[in-house]
C-alpha cells in the first residue's frame, strides 16, 4: 500500500508534511496483525501457529467472565451464537476499525486469560463460499490480536463445511501440533457425526497433531471419544476439559 502524505502550511509559510495514515483511513487496520505472519493458500488465510505443551483444564464461554479464571489455566473459547461475540461492538470490528477504545475494553475484559479457543465463527455447506471464507478470515485476524496483543495461547479452531474444502479450511494451520474442535452441534445426526469424523482425519492426515482439545456438553466422554476415535487410533491425545454445559448435563444424569 503505498503511503501519502499531506502538505501542511505553518503561519509563518513554512511548508512540511504530515504522514496520511492510509490504513486507518481505508479500514486497513487488521494488516498492522497480518504483516506479522504469512498468508497462505489461494485465499490468503493468516498463518497462526500453536504447539503448546500445556493445555487448558477448564474452557469458559465468551459470555462467562466469571468463569474466566475459574483455574489457573481456563480457556475462554467462543462456542455461542456468534451474535454475542460478533455484534457491532464485537471483537473483530473493534480491530477492523482500531476502535481504540473498545480494545481496551477488551484487554481489560480478557486480563490475566492464558488461553483462548480461536473465535467459532458459523460457516455453513448451503452459504456462499465468499462469506464461509470471510468468517474464516476473521477467526484467524481475533487470533492474531489475543496473541500479540495479550501474549496468550490460541489454540486453533477446526472450522469445517465439507470434506472437499477442509484445504482452505485448514490453510494457515497445517503445522500446528493443537487443534480445538466443539462437539457441542455435531453428535445428534448421523451426517454430522460423518461430516466431523472426516474433517477431523483431514486434519490428523495432513498436520502434525499431537493434541486435539474437545468442547463437549456429553456427560460421559465415550460419545466424544467414538467420533475421535480416528484420532486416537493414530496416537492423538484428546483433551476434554470441563465446561459449565458439561457440568449441567452430568448433574442430570446423575
Amino acid at each position: 500500500m503505498d503511503k501519502i502524505s499531506r502538505k501542511i502550511v505553518a503561519p509563518d509559510g513554512t511548508v512540511s508534511r504530515c504522514k496520511v495514515d492510509l490504513r486507518n483511513k481505508l479500514n486497513y487496520n487488521y494488516l498492522n496483525l497480518t504483516d506479522k505472519t504469512v498468508l497462505t493458500g489461494d485465499y490468503d488465510i493468516p498463518t497462526v501457529y500453536c504447539n503448546t505443551i500445556t493445555f487448558p483444564d477448564y474452557l469458559a464461554l465468551y459470555s462467562q467472565t466469571g468463569y474466566y479464571h475459574r483455574t489457573a489455566n481456563t480457556a475462554v473459547c467462543f462456542y455461542q451464537y456468534d451474535r454475542v461475540f460478533d455484534g457491532i461492538d464485537g471483537i473483530y470490528n473493534a480491530i477492523y476499525y482500531n476502535n481504540k477504545k473498545l480494545l481496551k475494553k477488551y484487554k481489560k475484559r480478557f486480563d490475566g486469560v492464558k488461553f483462548f479457543i480461536m473465535p467459532d465463527y458459523s460457516v455453513f455447506g448451503d452459504i456462499d463460499k465468499a462469506e464461509n471464507i470471510n468468517r474464516l478470515k476473521k477467526s484467524r485476524i481475533v487470533a492474531l490480536w489475543l496473541s500479540c496483543e495479550l501474549r496468550a495461547v490460541v489454540i486453533p479452531n477446526l472450522m469445517y463445511v465439507s470434506a472437499e474444502e477442509m484445504p482452505i479450511f485448514c490453510s494457515g494451520i497445517e503445522n500446528c501440533s493443537v487443534l480445538a474442535l466443539s462437539l457441542k452441534s455435531h453428535v445428534r445426526r448421523a451426517y454430522e457425526r460423518n461430516l466431523t469424523k472426516a474433517a477431523v482425519k483431514y486434519a490428523v492426515d495432513n498436520m502434525p497433531l499431537k493434541a486435539i482439545v474437545v468442547y463437549s456438553g456429553c456427560g460421559k466422554d465415550e460419545t466424544a471419544l467414538a467420533i475421535l476415535k480416528y484420532a486416537t487410533d493414530n496416537g492423538i491425545k484428546i483433551i476434554i476439559p470441563e465446561n459449565s454445559l458439561r457440568e449441567r448435563n452430568r448433574g442430570r444424569c446423575a
